[in-house]
Order: structure tokens, then sequence, then C-alpha cells
């Protein structure tokens, strides 16, 4: 026998459960929420999961409340022995709640599958192109037709249609900027698409979607949307050699070369390719997957211990200068090829 007082804590902690729910969801200005969209792209995704919502609510609340309805009034009472009245092959009951939910599906499906196609299809065939190739861990971006290739800040032109390559080069990664754009994943050898705008300038947070190992969490980019004109004038420098060393950041160009840093970085058109490229790295913000702020005091961190920095990086295990002790820099060493990195803006 099912009592009142039974009843009444279900529904208060249905109740708390609901509440502590929808306050968990209330952060709609977070950098990585999903709601507040600033892109036609987003927006589209944010208005169909609110019509899904509102359609799961109202089925919810149809199907609780009928079930906290029959529980109440067809309780068993003390000393009653009789069985409630029986409503099998019920027809009209059937075929009612046979249709209600092939309607729903219909609500929800329509406007789903304009998405998908909207979604899969870029407005502007022709507009700016980026390949983007996600590497364990951080994120290369390359312009097509534009001679620039960077990493971990992609930027774009506010209010443009921006059509994205997306590839991997090693695992599977996934591409997620939720204030522009839903998730795609970077699978290697195959090539998938995904285009953004944002409706504003701004700084838009990316990150990895996609379990890919230690550094996942760490794997992570922005997204700087420009006016057009801070744009070109973005790709202006872009496109413009490194700057030529001067004083203490001499030695670390120099320096640069012969620990072996070269081998991963390249530097125009000098360098390997396992690594970032660096010809313009003291124009972005942040480095090491965008998690670190790009600051002297960081850089001589990096170079001293990377694996502190950020556990599980490539930088460690790769460059010689960590795997042969011959080629260990003093503090002075590593204070000059920091100074060389922060004079290539």
């Amino acid at each position: 026998m099912i009592s009142k007082y039974f009843i009444q804590k279900l529904l208060v902690v249905c109740c708390l459960a609901a509440t502590i729910g929808l306050l968990s969801a209330c952060a709609s200005d977070s950098p990585m929420s999903t709601f507040g969209a600033q892109g036609p792209g987003a927006a589209q995704l944010e208005d169909l999961f609110i019509l899904i919502f509102w359609a799961a609510l109202v089925v919810f609340v149809i199907v609780g409340g009928g079930l906290v309805f029959t529980v109440v009034r067809f309780r068993q009472k003390p000393g009653d022995t009789s069985l409630p009245p029986q409503i099998h092959g019920h027809r009209n009951l059937e075929i009612a709640w046979t249709i209600a939910p092939i309607l729903v599906l219909i609500v929800i499906a329509i406007p789903s599958i304009d998405g998908i196609f909207a979604l899969a299809n870029s407005p502007d065939e022709d507009s700016l192109t980026v390949t983007v190739t996600g590497h364990q861990w951080w994120w290369e971006f390359d312009y097509e037709d534009e001679d620039i290739v960077t990493a971990n800040e992609l930027h774009i032109p506010a209010n443009t249609v921006v059509n994205l390559n997306i590839e991997s080069s090693d695992v599977i990664h996934s591409f997620w900027v939720p204030k522009l754009q839903g998730k795609i994943d970077a699978v290697p050898g195959h090539s998938n698409f995904l285009w953004l705008e944002a409706d504003e300038p701004g700084t838009y947070l990316g990150q990895c979607l996609e379990f890919c190992g230690e550094a996942h969490a760490n794997m992570r980019f922005v997204v700087i949307a420009d006016s057009l004109e801070g744009f070109e004038d973005w790709k202006a420098n872009q496109r413009a050699p490194a700057n030529t060393p001067s004083g203490r950041a001499i030695s670390g160009s120099q320096l640069f070369l012969s620990k072996g840093c070269i081998a991963c970085h390249k530097i125009d058109s000098t360098g390997g390719t396992i690594g970032p490229n660096l010809t313009h790295f003291a124009s972005r913000g942040t480095f090491a997957g965008s998690i670190l702020e790009n600051t002297r005091g960081n850089l001589i961190k990096w170079v001293t211990d990377p694996e502190s920095m950020k556990a599980g990086n490539q930088m460690s295990a790769q460059a010689p200068v960590y795997t042969n002790p011959d080629m260990a820099m003093t503090p002075e060493e590593v204070s000059h090829i920091v100074a060389y990195l922060q004079s290539l803006k």
C-alpha cells in the first residue's frame, strides 16, 4: 500500500531535482555554454534545443501527471479489496496515445531535418576557407590561398561565413566552438566540413570534445573575430617574414637552431611541422593549446620544464634538448630563447 506521506515525499524530491536541474542550466553567459549563441549556426542549434526541450517538457508533464493522478486516484485504501475499473482494450485511448507521440515526433523532425541540411551546406561556398588540423594536443589553422599557417588562434572576419575543412594528423579529435557552431569530429585520413560565422567581433573559446589522450582536456583554442579592416591587417602581418632579431634575441635565434627547436617548429619556410608554426608566435595571446598566457614567465617555465606546465605534451618526448643531456640549456640560454620567441611578432 502506498501511503499519502510517501507520495508527498516523492513529489518534494521530484520538485527539488527539477529545481537543481534548472538552476544548473542558468549560466548562459559562460564562454563554453551553448546558450547565448553569437553566430547563426549556434543560434539554429539553440532554437532547435529549446523546441525539443518544450516538447519534452509537455510530454513529461502529461505522462508524469497521469502517473501521479493514477497512483493517487487508484491507490488501495484500507479495507478495500476490490480492483479499480480496468480499461484494457479501450479503443479511443489506444488511438490517442499512438497518434500523440507521432505528432510530437513530426514537430521535432521537421526543424531537425531542416537544420541538418542548413548546417551541412555552406551559405557561401566561395568564402574564406581554412584547413583545421588537430594534433596531440594543439590545433593548426592553414588559410588556403592566403599563405598563412598559425596555431591555436583562429582569426576570422566578423559577419562573414568561414568554411572549415576539419582533419586530424593522429587520432580522432573534435572541433567545437559552442558560441558559434556545433561540434564535428576530426578524423585521421578523412576531411569533414563545418562552417561558422560570428555575429560581431570578439573572442570565442573552443575545445576538443573527443577524448584523444592524456592532454585532451588541455587541447583548447580560441576563435578571434576581427572587424574586416582588422582581419586584413592581421593577414598582412602574418604574411610578413619573421622579425629580424636584435640584442639577446640574436643569441636566442642561434640557440633555437643549435638546440634542435627548429626540428619541430617552423620559422618562415625553415623547420619542421611536428609542433606549431612559430613565425609570428609573439602575436598570439596564448600558447600550449591556448591554456597558458603568452608571458615571459610562462615561456621560461615552458622551455625549462614543459611537462610540469602541460602533462603529456609532445615537446618533452620529441625535442632533443630534453632527451639528450648534452643539449641541456642553462638559465641564461633559456632566457635568450624566450627573448627570441617574444621578438617573433
